[in-house]
């Protein structure tokens, strides 16, 4: 370290709020090494001494705070490694708090360095209970806004319990349910496998007066066509070999709720006929049975079938199609919702992180480059997919393009012409793009797009944005 200076001890310690907390010191000089380490007693002190051991730390052990010497080699004399060091720090862990160590006569580098991005600097000689109260202070402030991105984290979703999206295409779709949900009127939900039909499919009920009752769902798809109708109609006992007992069917257990068949277009013809009547009469006959059961049921239907082809093709009833979309909702895929794959990604990023044991701070610049040029033809299965197997994989504290294993994608894009529509399509993208990269710090991203906070807040009204 260039021009060692006096540490100057005190008897008197203050308490370490952070107790036992990873900090790294960025030290080439032994004597200063363990003057700090013994200053910083309480602390978990990990000692780096140039550059490149310093970011293998960063990246094996994820330290919340950094103290930095500016002066480490081989420009012991100057500050250029040192602000080099800093730099690279801050890419690889942008929420990390470095505090830069400087000589009196440097006191221009110090806050040359704080306008990187340093959180504070101090100069020697120094009392060390200066030193750890401004340490201390780090920490506490890395852990309030860690705390303010996981409930920032929980508030950033639709309207809708359970659906994360914020673009127009969904906020559409959010209104669409409120007005339909309060209603019986049977619904079909229209829409790509992964796009989310399901949850749709309960917020309808969640928002309904049939809310307390039962929501009962079942895939027509994934039961074989001889026993799906027991599982909807229910059996009576010795209806066939094995019905041992009375057994009520879905449709029974969904009395006074909701029921939702979902892949209803792989209903066979037989059991087309059967839903016809259940949906004309509300009444329903056990396989085996004479009783006529009344069933008070509000009914959703979901696939990702045409179904107007299958009409046209002899495949499915068109009088059954017309009963079961009184009301039609068409749910678009990922790859045309403006911006909700990047704010999708972020979200199961924090939850597979704190799953798995993770600290990880967000995406590199090439990972949200991706994520938004990408197709996405398994839509939102896909995207959780993929990120999940991210947050396993990672080396680092970001998540790169290569460990979402979309490195060599790319997406074709529709020329637009209309000015207006450019500009704020591009204005939009850029702010989610810098919000991301900076895990919701607006001050950054403000500083990233050369517009000041105000502005920031404006734009993201401006766009239905959301800072964490």
């Amino acid at each position: 370290m260039g021009g060692v200076g006096k540490w100057q001890a005190s008897s008197k310690r203050s308490a370490v709020s952070a107790e036992q907390a990873t900090l790294l010191v960025v030290e080439d000089d032994p004597g200063l090494q363990s003057q700090l380490r013994w200053s910083l007693d309480g602390f978990n002190v990990i000692v780096a001494g140039d550059r490149q051991s310093a970011l293998a730390e960063i990246k094996r052990r994820s330290p919340a705070v950094v103290t930095l010497d500016l002066g480490l080699p081989p420009d012991t004399d100057g500050a250029s490694e040192g602000l080099a060091t800093l730099q690279q720090i801050l890419e690889t862990a942008p929420d990390t708090k470095v505090i830069v160590v400087s000589g009196n006569d440097d006191r221009e580098n110090a806050v040359r360095a704080v306008g990187l991005g340093a959180y504070d600097f101090y100069q020697k000689p120094i009392d060390s209970d200066i030193l750890r109260l401004i340490v201390e202070r780090a920490f506490h402030v890395h852990q309030l806004e860690e705390e303010n991105r996981r409930l920032n984290a929980k508030q950033v979703s639709s309207p809708l319990a359970g659906l994360i999206a914020a673009s127009p295409q969904m906020l559409k779709i959010c209104r669409t349910v409120e007005k339909v949900a309060p209603t019986d009127a049977t619904t079909l939900l229209l829409g790509e496998s992964g796009t989310g039909k399901e949850l749709i499919a309960r917020a309808l009920h969640d928002l309904s007066a049939r809310a307390k009752g039962a929501f009962v769902a079942i895939n027509c798809a994934a039961i074989p066509d001889t026993l799906l109708e027991s599982e909807l109609f229910g059996y009576e006992k010795g209806a066939f070999t094995g019905a041992a007992k009375q057994t009520r069917g879905k449709i029974e257990y969904a009395d006074g709720g909701t029921l939702f068949l979902d892949e209803v277009g792989d209903l066979p013809m037989t059991l087309q006929v059967k839903l016809l009547r259940f949906l004309q009469e509300r009444i329903i006959e056990r396989l085996g049975g004479r009783q006529e059961i009344p069933v008070d049921v509000r009914v959703v239907c979901a696939t990702h079938q045409d179904l107007p082809v299958l009409v046209k093709e002899g495949k499915f009833r068109e009088d059954l199609y017309y009963r079961i979309s009184e009301i039609t909702i068409r749910i678009p895929p990922l790859r045309e919702r403006d911006g909700d794959a990047l704010l999708l990604a972020r979200t199961f990023l924090d939850k597979y992180g704190e799953e798995h044991h993770r600290n990880l701070r967000g995406f590199t610049p090439d990972a949200v480059a991706a994520i938004e040029s990408y197709n996405w033809s398994g839509n939102v299965r896909e995207l959780e997919n993929k990120v999940k197997r991210a947050v396993i994989m990672a080396e680092g504290n970001r998540i790169t393009a290569e460990e979402l294993e979309l490195a060599d994608s790319l997406a074709g894009t529709t020329l637009n012409l209309n000015l207006r529509e450019v500009r704020e399509a591009a204005e939009r993208t850029a702010v989610q793009r810098a919000m991301s990269l900076f895990n919701g710090n607006v001050s950054q991203a403000a500083e990233q797009l050369g517009v000041s906070r105000p502005t920031l807040y404006d734009l993201m009204n401006k766009y239905g944005l959301k800072s964490g």
